[in-house]
């Protein structure tokens, strides 16, 4: 299993597959490359490289939970490129994935050929905030992967005709059974690091999505999102005319990837860095 190690000494998990135009898969807050697998048939032409970031999945927990911040996780795939002595990337963010890509447009914009928001833009919902506080840290309080399946059909509603098999794979994807029940796949330690970040004022984030300014952008928005609102994509609209966008019916905080108008997106965005 591929692994590189980071200026501070963290060894951090990656895969690299496949041939063509580089496409770097950032993952969500608490979420790993698994994130991908939905997508990953449909951009086989391409090099995948998937990034577990710090303190999550395969990569090594920071002692220091402080560092689990996003100008350290930006630091950290600069250096992974560099590590694969890679010049530049396109990036497809999911959720806090999609944070760090609008924040290397702002600190590293040459490493960049692209960028693909899944669910993510420079205002978060209060409402997407609460969610968040509510779960992070904490193991789940279904015992088995069965029982976390069935929760989450439940916890979600704003996922419209997600068939049980998915569920399925979401609770294999994010939570390791043990005898004790089930584990979270993330250093639990982040729950104080972004409990951190939510007490002082919120940072005004718009910068960092105008500079993604020249390059191609994509923004994939699940309808029924906590998280992203409809007036934000508008707002984000109005400042990038040219945004390649996919609303995706039936689906909250985050879409999958594999919905059609999803890929849609993906594909036209795609075709604009060849």
């Amino acid at each position: 299993m591929p692994h590189f190690t980071t200026s501070d000494g963290l060894s951090l998990y990656y895969t690299d597959e496949g041939t063509g135009l580089p496409i770097l898969c950032l993952a969500g807050l608490t979420r790993t490359t698994a994130d991908f697998d939905y997508v990953t048939p449909h951009l086989a032409e391409h090099r995948l490289i998937k990034l577990d970031a710090r303190g999550r999945g395969q990569s090594q927990r920071d002692p220091d939970w402080q560092n689990y911040a996003l100008p350290v996780e930006c630091r950290d795939v600069i250096e992974l490129l560099d590590h694969l002595k890679l010049e530049s990337t396109a990036i497809l963010g999911t959720s806090r994935g999609g944070l760090q890509a609008m924040g290397l447009a702002a600190m590293a914009k040459d490493r960049l050929l692209g960028v693909a928001l899944n669910d993510v833009g420079p205002v978060i919902d209060a409402a997407g905030f609460d969610v968040i506080r509510h779960y992070i840290g904490r193991a789940p309080a279904a015992k088995t992967h069965s029982e976390a399946a069935a929760a989450m059909a439940r916890a979600f509603p704003e996922f419209e005709g997600v068939p049980d098999s998915r569920w399925m794979e979401e609770a294999v994807k994010h939570y390791v059974e043990t005898d004790s029940g089930l584990a979270i796949t993330y250093d639990a330690k982040l729950r104080d690091a972004v409990l951190a970040a939510m007490e002082g004022p919120s940072p005004d984030l718009w910068p960092f999505f105008d500079a993604l300014e020249g390059l191609p952008v994509a923004l994939i928005h699940g309808v029924n999102s906590t998280l992203l609102s409809a007036q934000t994509v508008g707002e984000m609209q109005n400042h990038r005319p040219d945004m390649v966008l996919a609303s995706v019916p039936g689906r909250g905080h985050i879409p999958f990837l594999d919905e059609p108008e999803a890929l849609a997106a993906l594909h036209k965005w795609t075709e604009q860095m060849q």
